[in-house]
């Protein structure tokens, strides 16, 4: 007689009670992976790894802390005043990504450039100007109405918000910014022509 199969045991998530399987579909797959991480770690190898490289991160930014404050104490109480001073500006000044990258600050300028669709349609593409603590709404409504045109806030290839002018207002636009806008220096606006960046002035 042949032998009955057993049955299959399912280990099921306690964070989203779903099959171990299937975690990584569940809608916040964040909350399950330490419960993964101990409970079904064959299934998920790569978490593994995520959890030693973030591990080795701690303990790296650790022993850099170490080594600043043990330097510090050895030259005296009167000279680790301004090194604390200094190496508590630097993080402020620098911000590091994922992977030890260093995020650079964006620079404050205004960038225009003329895009031409379907060989005679011209649209004036304005970016930047959010970076001058202006509203990029209020300013598309103001561009539309000034040269009376269709304006509209739009997500540029690099997910970065900018506004769509239709028609060529490349060479009026320059004095609108800056009479409209006095925050936003004629300094600080460049054109794009034949893919290079051209200071207006």
């Amino acid at each position: 007689m042949a032998e009955k199969p057993q049955p299959v045991k399912v280990p099921y998530c306690a964070a989203c009670s779903m099959p171990a399987e299937y975690c990584e579909f569940a809608p916040d797959f964040e909350k399950c992976k330490p419960w993964l991480l101990q409970n079904a770690p064959e299934l998920y190898p790569d978490l593994l790894k995520e959890a030693d490289e973030k591990e080795a991160d701690k303990v790296s930014e650790q022993l850099q802390s170490v080594g600043i404050s043990s330097s510090g104490s050895r030259d005296g109480a009167a000279s680790t005043a301004p090194r604390g001073d200094s190496s508590s500006n630097k993080p402020e000044e620098v911000k590091r990504l994922p992977g030890g990258k260093v995020k650079k600050k964006d620079k404050q300028e205004v960038v225009i450039e003329k895009v031409i669709r379907n060989k005679r349609k011209c649209i004036t593409v304005v970016k930047g100007l959010e970076l001058f603590g202006i509203k990029l709404s209020d300013a598309s409504k103001k561009l539309g109405k000034k040269f009376a045109t269709g304006a509209s806030v739009v997500k540029g290839p690099t997910d970065k918000e900018q506004i769509d002018v239709q028609g060529d207002i490349s060479l009026d636009i320059v004095e609108f910014l800056t009479e409209t806008w006095p925050d936003v220096p004629e300094a600080a606006i460049y054109f794009i022509e034949d893919g290079k960046k051209v200071p207006v002035v």
